[in-house]
């Protein structure tokens, strides 16, 4: 089982996409920081905890890598850096629909993955049939969620 430490977009387009309860049928844990929860997602998302989300504080440790980070990098917001800095901290895997979010992760050779992959992920597992991929991507697109939708089209042939 891996650990995915996952940003506020996640959430988002998996909402939007109905997708959500799917994402905690993986076999993976999925954590996000404390801050980055209360701040973007207990609100609107306060299920989430219930669903299987570990909310996790940061380690000292971790702080001072995400003020290391806050110097090095103008972009992405702290929130999206608290993310970043929780899975280095931790050798876990980031998951993030944030362009900004994953360059950055990427020059600190943190592996990170996307809405994209989530989703191919849950169809390959079988969690969820690929017209409810299909269904969830136009949702998320008629939404206006920001995806690579050339992507998307060729994963979903891919899938098919």
């Amino acid at each position: 089982m891996a650990t995915l430490v996952s940003d506020a977009n996640i959430f988002i387009d998996l909402d939007v996409a109905d997708l959500t309860r799917a994402l905690f049928r993986l076999d993976d844990e999925i954590v996000t920081p404390d801050v980055l929860y209360q701040e973007e997602l207990a609100e609107h998302h306060s299920e989430l905890p219930a669903l299987g989300l570990r909310v996790e504080s940061l380690s000292p440790a971790g702080v001072e890598e995400m003020m290391r980070l806050r110097a090095m990098y103008s972009r992405p917001g702290t929130n999206d850096l608290l993310a970043l800095a929780l899975a280095l901290s931790n050798r876990w895997t980031l998951v993030t629909g944030d362009a900004d979010l994953r360059d950055v992760a990427q020059t600190e050779l943190v592996v990170v993955h996307g809405t994209l992959w989530l989703v191919e992920r849950m169809v390959r597992e079988r969690v969820i049939p690929v017209r409810r991929a299909e269904a969830g991507f136009k949702r998320m697109r008629s939404d206006g969620r920001r995806l690579p939708w050339p992507m998307v089209e060729e994963l979903l042939e891919r899938l098919r």
